[in-house]
């Protein structure tokens, strides 16, 4: 009842068309960027990033590494609270949207556009990885080559942080929408990415076919993290 079949295909969003508006995928953007510091997305990616980052020394320079970055609030919000440690983050956001690259490079982000199946770094060349929010656009055989992909990059560790799939909180975003002004176009999307969420065995299984083993958390919002270590990583 509160955990219905996954929305994996058939409906198309605004954001996964790379040849949209600029403007409206600008306007789209900035309301995810809204929702996920009200309703928990950020907090939920921060949070768990920052638990692999415990076991760094005070004083290290890493690099983070941010797959669909949108406007990159959440690695910049990740950098804000890494400094607390004493720790400074290098960003590094990767987007298909040329107008949203141009965005978060605008803030601070070396950003660059590209395809996230394909991530034009070697093997173990950053850091840390980040991927909030994108997975869901995914199914299949993609999803697990993009999670391959975030294991591939990454150095030191993975965060992946997405929804978890369900009526109740679809129906809870749909009503906050409203409150939080956002486009009718990002309440639409909103709603049909829950359905594009995970269960947290789903998002675990998925992480399993790609080769790595997850810590499965969650998180208030109906939010959910899976975070690894790559085979070899130094903490």
């Amino acid at each position: 009842m509160f955990s219905p079949r996954r929305w994996a295909r058939g409906s198309v969003e605004l954001l996964d068309d790379p040849a949209a508006d600029a403007a409206a995928v600008l306007a789209s953007l900035a309301d995810v960027s809204r929702i996920n510091r009200v309703l928990g997305g950020r907090r939920a990616a921060v949070v768990r990033l920052d638990g692999l980052l415990r076991a760094e020394r005070d004083g290290a320079t890493l690099t983070l590494l941010d797959v669909g970055t949108g406007l990159g609030d959440i690695p910049l919000a990740a950098a804000r609270r890494a400094a607390r440690r004493g720790i400074a983050l290098r960003l590094v956001g990767l987007e298909h949207h040329a107008a949203a690259a141009r965005a978060a490079g605008a803030r601070g982000l070396l950003a660059l556009v590209a395809d996230g199946v394909r991530l034009p770094f070697a093997d173990r060349s950053v850091d840390y990885v980040l991927c909030s929010q994108l997975l869901h656009h995914f199914a299949g055989e993609a999803a697990v080559r993009l999670v391959r992909e975030l294991d591939r990059v990454a150095c030191r560790g993975v965060v992946i942080a997405d929804l978890r799939r369900s009526a109740l909180a679809a129906a809870g975003f749909y009503l906050a929408s409203f409150a939080l002004r956002v486009e009718p176009v990002t309440r639409r999307d909103g709603v049909i990415s829950v359905f594009r969420g995970f269960r947290t065995a789903e998002l675990a299984n998925i992480c399993r076919a790609a080769g790595v083993e997850p810590v499965m958390r969650r998180h208030p919002g109906y939010r959910l993290t899976a975070a690894w270590r790559p085979a070899g990583s130094a903490p």
